[in-house]
């Protein structure tokens, strides 16, 4: 039994932090002449002034980690935009009603929506070359989001969604 609640608890967890992310990118772009960035100074991310500051933070660790330097005059810039929206529900109570007699028959169905609606943001990420102003990257992640979640669950989330997003970037060379 002790064994039990942990793994429930992880697989709850897990179930209710799914990160879906999808790419995009340049075929013919050189990935090895970019090494180092800046975000666009009028940037506007759709975000809360606190998560904007943590998703700051967090790309900027996960970059470094991969070797990429914040500069004043950088080789591609990061545009980060969002936004919300509520996702269909999946749960639903069916309840029915229905007779027979000998020739006659009928029923009716009506779903019900069980639990609370889920909120989900989306977030994408463009690269952009700073000198041809093209771009050559682009992800964007969804992800369910508990407006109420405490600062420090919002910025593990967020650190989640940034390591899931920057983990296939640069691209493998695929020419």
């Amino acid at each position: 039994m002790k064994s039990t609640i942990p793994f429930l608890l992880l697989l709850f967890l897990a179930s209710c932090s799914a990160i879906r992310v999808n790419y995009d990118y340049d075929r013919d772009t050189d990935y090895s002449k970019y090494t180092t960035y800046n975000y666009y100074s009028d940037m506007d991310t759709g975000l809360s002034e606190l998560d904007t500051k943590r998703l700051l933070r967090a790309i900027d660790s996960t970059m470094r980690a991969k070797g990429f330097l914040l500069s004043e005059e950088p080789e591609f810039l990061i545009n980060i935009l969002s936004s919300s929206f509520q996702a269909p529900r999946n749960n639903t109570v069916g309840v029915g009603i229905g007779g027979t007699g000998r020739n006659v028959g009928g029923g009716m169905t009506i779903g019900i929506p069980v639990g609370a609606a889920n909120v989900e943001r989306e977030i994408q990420f463009d690269f952009i070359d700073s000198q041809k102003d093209e771009l050559f990257w682009q992800a964007i992640a969804v992800s369910s989001i508990r407006e109420n979640s405490s600062p420090s669950e919002r910025e593990d989330k967020i650190q989640a969604l940034v390591t899931k997003t920057l983990e296939k970037y640069p691209p493998k060379s695929r020419k």
